[in-house]
């Protein structure tokens, strides 16, 4: 994630950021999935994306 998307993030609503935390834990989900069924060419997208689950809930904490 680069610092544009981080700062857009932030600028995101309450809402915007559950919907997205929504869609990032089913792409996550996929990722998974794929993984477990040995389809999953790139692996690092898994921390990948759980790490943009990371940020987007400490975000969700700092509107808080």
């Amino acid at each position: 994630m680069k610092a544009k998307e981080l700062k857009a993030l932030k600028e995101l609503s309450v809402d915007e950021l559950k919907s997205k935390l929504a869609a990032e834990r089913q792409e996550l989900f996929n990722l998974r999935f794929q993984h477990a069924t040995a389809q999953l060419e790139k692996t690092a997208a898994i921390p990948a994306a759980r790490k943009n689950i990371a940020r987007i809930l400490t975000i969700l904490k700092e509107k808080e």
